[in-house]
């Protein structure tokens, strides 16, 4: 793809949503995956909600994108972790 063909200028600060079952670790998890792909990525740009009946965690994650491709590897990371039920 073409970077002029792109809706996204990058670099560019790109929220993710990510939701898996409630576990002490989840949050923590999910920081490791994306510093492993965006070393900017810290704690501090996770903003995490639980279900209404506590089952689910929902994150949003708020990596610094440089390029299409990480954005890619990220949600394959994410998408594949044991943890990770769904990514958006």
């Amino acid at each position: 793809m073409d970077p002029k063909d792109s809706l996204i200028e990058y670099p560019s600060d790109f929220p993710i949503k990510v939701m898996g079952a409630t576990h002490v670790d989840f949050a923590a998890t999910i920081v490791e995956v994306v510093t492993k792909l965006d070393p900017t990525f810290h704690a501090g740009k996770v903003e995490s909600r639980p279900s209404s009946k506590g089952n689910y965690t929902g994150l949003t994650v708020t990596v610094r994108a440089t390029s299409r491709e990480m954005l890619d590897d990220v949600y394959r990371a994410l998408s594949s972790h044991p943890m990770v039920k769904m990514v958006l």
